[in-house]
């Protein structure tokens, strides 16, 4: 089912955009012989899938992820190679979004991860509308075939990989090569805005994992003495090894650090392209992010008793490692998250899709009206509270459970929240 669904997809909506890049020509159509490989290497992939259990050792997964990276870096470099062509909106818009194939890294909820990446090539697809909407109506169907292999792959995820990529529960099968042989690994993507503020942290996760097999030489031995279950006084304070963390956000994630570590570095409030970084900033109430564009990204790091305010609608808001802090904003084209906080709050005047908290204390979130569709998704977190207007100006608040009942069956596990008596 799940590699008769993708087959599906790839003679659906792929199959129309390819048909309408030929039909385009030029660097349209030779992009598009790109992604169509990309689809194909995918496709492998999850026939490899259903066949195998999952890697049990990072050389395996390297090699599985490995081909799906060189074939999303070469999309993207073909669109660097080419900003003077005619056509260079129709690649950014495949560029922006074709990060979307790493859904099969993502868990536990890869479905909106691919609407990320959708929304993050939307601001291209507009643009090419614009340009060609009175002189070719194949440009506007071209926009309306990729928006909808999007759209549908996001429904394939949904249905078939709900929780992440569904492996065989048993048996045993090589790794197939992709299409046309296994490419070497290429070398890491420079450091820039190339591929936008989603696409980059994608492709830099796909960069890291092509390591190979030097990716565990920075891991360390845990030893007895180190391990938290043996010796109980580690658990009042940080453990004493963690793994290098690789965010699955749309955002320039930096190294954890402990919210409630003191502040050295000097305040930063600058924008780089897509980006406004908000750094280091401590007691500042006055924080404001105005005249930001629909695919800028926000990010704020290590800020403590400050209130930040942004104008305008923007593609997604980041707030890491931030304590006692507040953020306040009009609209947001994909998401909100909020990592490794502790005592934050958030207020949306307009609309918010979705809501993402990760290993954080504290987060109150102040809906509109416009939100209350809003998607939660939270993880390592407690003290979380969703503050629904009532239409009299008050609110009524809602915790979000924190905690969780589970039941074996002879069919697996069955998973309810408890709710809070509190």
């Amino acid at each position: 089912m799940s590699v008769a669904g993708y087959e599906d997809l790839i003679a659906g909506p792929v199959a129309e955009y390819l048909q309408l890049s030929l039909k385009i020509g030029g660097d349209v159509a030779a992009h598009s012989e790109l992604v169509e490989k990309a689809f194909q290497i995918q496709r492998e992939f999850i026939k490899t899938a259903t066949s195998r259990p999952s890697p049990s050792n990072q050389s395996e997964q390297v090699a599985l992820l490995g081909p799906t990276s060189s074939q999303i870096q070469l999309i993207q470099e073909f669109r660097e190679k080419n900003r003077g062509s005619t056509f260079f909106n129709h690649l950014s818009a495949i560029s922006e979004s074709i990060p979307a194939l790493g859904w099969v890294a993502v868990s536990p909820t890869p479905a909106p991860y691919v609407k990320e990446m959708s929304d993050a090539g939307q601001f291209y697809t507009n643009r090419v509308l614009k340009d060609w909407k009175e002189k070719d109506k194949t440009h506007v169907e071209w926009c309306k075939a990729w928006v909808q292999t999007l759209a549908e792959l996001q429904k394939y995820v949904r249905q078939h990989h709900t929780t992440g990529l569904v492996w065989a529960k048993g048996g045993s099968a090589p790794i197939p090569p992709p299409p046309g042989g296994m490419p070497p690994p290429p070398p890491c993507m420079p450091v820039g805005d190339v591929s936008g503020p989603i696409g980059d942290d994608r492709s830099a996760l796909f960069a890291q994992i092509n390591q190979g097999e030097n990716i565990t030489k920075s891991l360390k031995k845990v030893t007895s003495d180190m391990q938290t279950h043996k010796n109980p006084s580690l658990r009042t304070g940080p453990a004493p090894f963690k793994a290098p963390v690789v965010s699955n956000s749309n955002s320039p994630m930096k190294t954890v650090a402990p919210a409630s570590a003191p502040i050295d570095k000097p305040p930063v409030f600058t924008r780089d392209g897509k980006k406004w970084l908000v750094e280091y900033h401590k007691g500042n109430k006055d924080l404001l992010v105005e005249n930001a564009e629909m695919n800028n990204v926000v990010y704020m790091y290590r800020c403590q008793d400050c209130t930040l305010v942004i104008k305008g609608k923007v593609n997604s808001v980041v707030m890491d490692s931030c304590r006692k802090s507040s953020i306040v904003f009009d609209s947001l084209v994909s998401s909100i998250e909020f990592v490794n906080c502790q005592s934050v709050q958030m207020q949306v005047l307009g609309k918010v899709p979705t809501i993402s908290i990760d290993k954080t204390d504290g987060c109150q979130m102040y809906l509109s009206p416009e939100s209350l569709q809003v998607e939660l998704i939270t993880s390592k977190s407690s003290e979380m509270n969703v503050m629904v207007p009532k239409g009299n100006g008050d609110y009524t608040e809602y915790p979000v459970p924190e905690q969780f009942k589970t039941l074996v069956s002879p069919k697996g596990l069955s998973t309810t929240a408890v709710d809070s008596l509190g």
